[in-house]
């Protein structure tokens, strides 16, 4: 693999599991040397997603942090910028799971609630504090390539889909997506901004749905099958590379080619 991020820093929000703690091995298999594992409550997980760092040769800072509270929100700011001084690549993956778990029993408001506070307010009032710091870190070192910010959409968030999924994630991940669109046309040149939307994910809702589901997700995606955790990985590794400086405002659709015959 490429060693493009060599001797870079970064930070993977929410990677304590699935496709953050992927894309924070990833960062590490391509070089970089310091990374900042986040998480809200699975600790265990963070170790994990630590002890695969180090066997890459990436240093793991575990930080904790409720990004749905501003105490929250500003611990992984200080923390992350004082851990690592200079950071090249931020991403944006954490998120509330309401498909799984504890929440997976809320109704429909509760459920939009939960996701509105973490993944739209949290995400955007974090998001603008850190590019504040990657575009001050940037003017300051003048010679310096911008840094990269990155969010984790969603393919059917523009088009709709029907039922309560669909109107959870899709006004949700609509307005992620149209944030990280403006914060790009604020931040450039001196941060670049970019969207990756996948489809049908194999995590770990995933793993044990139905046979409905399973068909779908194949039969939507011209490659015939679900996407992976590894997928979403390689392309934040693009979007996120340090040698990839005209790519800026741009929402890579990850979804094996959506099927129109479906």
């Amino acid at each position: 693999m490429s060693k493009s991020f060599h001797a870079t820093k970064a930070v993977v929000t929410g990677s304590s599991s699935g496709i953050g703690r992927a894309i924070a091995i990833s960062l590490a298999k391509a070089g970089v040397e310091q990374l900042v594992v986040h998480y809200r409550s699975n600790e265990s997980g963070a170790v994990e997603t630590a002890d695969a760092l180090r066997d890459a040769g990436c240093e793991p800072v575990l930080l904790e942090a409720d990004l749905a509270s501003p105490a929250g929100r500003q611990a992984l700011v200080a923390g992350s910028f004082e851990s690592l001084g200079e950071v090249q690549t931020w991403v944006n993956n954490a998120g509330a799971d309401v498909l799984t778990g504890e929440a997976a029993a809320m109704d429909f408001e509760g459920k939009l609630r939960h996701l509105l506070d973490v993944d739209v307010t949290g995400t955007i009032l974090l998001s603008r504090t850190v590019a504040d710091r990657l575009m001050n870190q940037f003017e300051r070192m003048s010679s310096s390539l911008p840094a990269s910010m990155v969010f984790i959409g969603w393919d059917q968030a523009p088009e709709g889909m029907e039922g309560d999924a669909g109107q959870m994630f899709g006004p949700v991940k609509a307005a992620v997506m149209a944030f990280a669109k403006s914060l790009a046309q604020t931040s450039g040149p001196r941060l670049r901004v970019n969207t990756i939307a996948p489809g049908w994910i194999r995590t770990s809702w995933g793993e044990s749905t139905s046979d409905y589901w399973n068909d779908r997700a194949a039969g939507q995606s011209l490659m015939e099958r679900w996407g992976n955790v590894d997928d979403i990985a390689k392309a934040v590794l693009y979007a996120a590379d340090p040698a990839n400086t005209f790519l800026t405002a741009q929402t890579l659709q990850l979804n094996g080619g959506f099927n129109r015959r479906f």
